[in-house]
């Protein structure tokens, strides 16, 4: 008998965690930027499997470099030298300023590596107390124990998994004041996402970030960005933190990285990354053969096609039209924004029936704090499905 929704959803109650509220769809397959599900319907993907397939689904060079390399090595640990980590990691810091690279298996690993190596780094190379990390409100870090901690949200996230670790404060988003009240001779460094995506898609205003480096001069401090979510050209720049003209001492990437392989990765200068030394941190599976060579593939096909330019054009066009929407129904829509194809749409009331009327025109995005639509598309995306997914979306605003 061929599986269908209710037969998956059936046998997931049996065998797995109860972890995650799932969307009602069953995924069968996909390609590009199309989902099928398991009687054949066919969703634009303005999801990406949450900022992840930047290259779109099942790409076939991916999926050459994945065959072709698990013939020649897949894991013999880091207690050897490989080449595959050697060709990455010179490939990510080509598109950076930072000078060393840690490989990990995702973006909360890669963010608790961030914040291991700053408060080491405090410790054993300037004989240092400081030991706290600042990060903002409505921020998410991760789900390990730090990472959780440092996520600077309240609800479910952190219910029932106490006691926390300590060292971790948070202040209010974009108020400079309350973070220059809040960094004392404790503070190690300053956590930052340039655009919180799980916050509502809120790019950080360019006067705080203004303030942040000003306040760095005065107080040294290290800043870490967390690019788990903006980095591998989303933003329409590689990083996100080129659009503020900040250099961070550490920053970390994940999602797209890969393009749907688990992996994470630290980046950070020769100086903060002196806080690391054998034994000080490691990884077992960390830039594994094949995750690394598929990366590495991934930045290729990034640069070969344009695809940060592409999604800055994209995210421009999108914008724009979303705003003509804006206009068109200001009593439904309070707010368009984002940065390339980290996108936003802020609706005026709780939009579960808007996002629900959208997966059942075959638009499948994500609904973040109750009211915003959040678009996180391959960066391959068309444009006529974004011109398709405002069309769908007007048409439910214009019912509602």
């Amino acid at each position: 008998m061929s599986a269908t929704y209710e037969s998956i959803k059936e046998r997931n109650e049996k065998v797995l965690m109860r972890t995650y509220g799932r969307y009602p769809l069953a995924i069968a397959r996909a390609k590009g930027a199309r989902l099928y599900d398991f009687d054949g319907k066919e969703y634009v993907d303005l999801l990406a499997g949450i900022a992840v397939c930047g290259l779109g689904h099942c790409r076939p060079e991916l999926a050459q470099v994945m065959a072709e390399q698990a013939e020649k090595l897949v894991h013999v640990s880091n207690l050897f030298y490989q080449e595959e980590q050697l060709v990455l990691a010179e490939k990510l810091l080509a598109t950076c300023q930072a000078d060393k690279v840690f490989l990990c298996n995702s973006g909360a690993e890669a963010n608790e590596g961030a914040i291991k190596l700053a408060r080491r780094y405090m410790a054993k190379v300037r004989g240092s107390a400081a030991r706290d990390i600042l990060t903002l409100e409505g921020s998410f870090h991760g789900r390990t124990l730090a990472t959780l901690t440092a996520t600077a949200q309240t609800g479910k996230i952190k219910d029932g998994f106490g006691p926390l670790p300590e060292g971790f404060r948070s202040v209010p988003f974009g108020d400079v004041c309350a973070l220059r009240a809040a960094v004392n001779e404790n503070t190690a460094a300053v956590m930052v996402e340039m655009i919180q995506g799980e916050g509502g898609v809120r790019p950080l205003p360019a006067e705080y970030v203004d303030a942040l480096l000003a306040l760095r001069r005065e107080k040294d401090f290290l800043i870490i960005v967390d690019e788990v979510q903006t980095g591998m050209g989303r933003t329409g720049r590689f990083w996100a933190h080129e659009h503020f003209g900040l250099a961070p001492d550490i920053f970390t990437t994940a999602k797209g990285l890969a393009n749907g392989l688990p992996m994470g990765a630290v980046m950070a200068t020769d100086e903060a990354a002196r806080g690391f030394e054998p034994g000080a941190h490691a990884s077992t599976f960390g830039g594994g053969g094949v995750l690394s060579a598929v990366a590495a593939k991934t930045i290729d096909i990034i640069r070969e096609e344009r695809l940060v330019e592409r999604a800055a054009e994209l995210g421009a066009f999108f914008q724009e039209e979303a705003r003509k929407l804006l206009t068109k129904h200001p009593d439904k829509i309070v707010h368009v924004r984002g940065l390339g194809l980290l996108l936003g749409i802020e609706l005026a009331a709780p939009g579960q029936d808007v996002w629900r009327a959208l997966l059942d025109a075959g638009f499948v995005c994500n609904l973040t704090h109750e009211k915003v639509l959040r678009l996180v598309p391959p960066l391959t995306i068309a444009r006529e499905d974004l011109s398709a997914f405002l069309a769908a979306l007007d048409g439910i605003l214009g019912r509602a």
